[in-house]
């Protein structure tokens, strides 16, 4: 008898013996492989700012159109605090509504120069950021409050590295991430690179840079140069619309509209900035008066179809 082994008898014999072990049964108890989105959908509780509804009916208007993540206004929970309830009250609420705080704005001057303004700053945003920690937010944006305004004296970015880092050595003790956000209209950080040249100077590991489609068309970066920052730099964007109306130099906060109703290159940024290990969080932000004059739940339920259809195949 040969001993040769055919190629064809070597497949066979695989096949069989692949056939063997993968039985019915077995294929039916494997899991079906499933992708990592690429993006979470969030909302930014600025589109419902306007309907004044409070902490609690925000949330409840959020939940019902389907976000299971926001951002919060830190002024709008410390108000709902001061009625007498706990921050173990508003994660309940967050609980019962299905929700997670994925971000939380707030105004803290960290980034000024006047030492005992920017120490007072300091301390407010510790005291933030504590609260923040005890509902289960793990994030808090920090622009260039204090230094935003026209006429604001250009703040050296050396400095403002240093005291970016000071922050997030806050954030190291409490828990909570400062995110610095690009402001398109500030005469500070209003560029892509100087938000990049105060993280990567900071030297700390956490730095984080929190974008925006408006505020990067508004400041004059648009999306050409973001393949240069570092995936793990973006963990939150905020999206948005502008329609071909306004140019970068009139444009203002409340002329943004829903993603898709305007040209902003929003897919394209999308795919620029989309990472492999972890979804990146795209919260729609939008101060529009059109929106705030509807029904809360109108808005919420938009808000939802848009950035559904946004995301759809990214």
């Amino acid at each position: 008898m040969s001993h040769i082994v055919t190629r064809r008898q070597t497949l066979a014999a695989i096949t069989a013996s692949v056939g063997t072990s993968l039985s019915p049964n077995s294929l039916e108890a494997m899991p079906a492989p499933t992708a990592q989105p690429s993006f979470t959908i969030c909302l930014n509780m600025s589109t419902i700012r306007g309907q004044k509804l409070g902490f609690v009916k925000e949330l409840e208007a959020a939940s019902k159109a389907g976000f299971r993540s926001v951002e919060i206004w830190i002024e709008t929970l410390q108000t709902y605090l001061k009625t007498g309830a706990t921050t173990a009250d508003a994660r309940k609420v967050l609980g019962d509504n299905g929700i997670k705080v994925e971000n939380a704005i707030g105004f803290a001057p960290w980034i000024i120069d006047d030492e005992a303004a920017r120490a007072k700053g300091l301390d407010q945003l510790k005291r933030e950021m504590e609260m923040l920690a005890e509902v289960g937010c793990k994030r808090v944006a920090t622009p260039p409050i204090g230094a935003q305004s026209p006429g604001s004296q250009k703040v050296d970015l050396y400095k403002a590295a240093e005291r970016y880092r000071a922050i997030l050595d806050l954030g190291d003790k409490t828990g909570v991430v400062p995110q610095l956000e690009l402001w398109g209209f500030s005469p500070n950080l209003s560029r892509l690179s100087e938000v990049m040249f105060v993280a990567i100077e900071s030297g700390h590991p956490s730095a984080r840079v929190l974008l925006d489609i408006y505020h990067l068309y508004k400041g004059g970066s648009g999306n050409i140069s973001l393949p240069l920052v570092g995936k793990s730099a973006i963990e939150v964007f905020h999206v948005n619309d502008y329609t071909a109306n306004f140019t970068r130099e009139k444009i203002v906060d409340a002329d943004r509209v829903f993603p898709g109703d305007g040209v902003a290159p929003i897919r394209e940024t999308l795919k620029l900035i989309k990472r492999t290990d972890q979804a990146i969080v795209v919260s729609l932000e939008v101060f529009n008066k059109d929106y705030y004059a509807q029904d809360a739940l109108t808005v919420t339920k938009t808000a939802m179809a848009k950035m559904k259809t946004m995301v759809a195949g990214l």
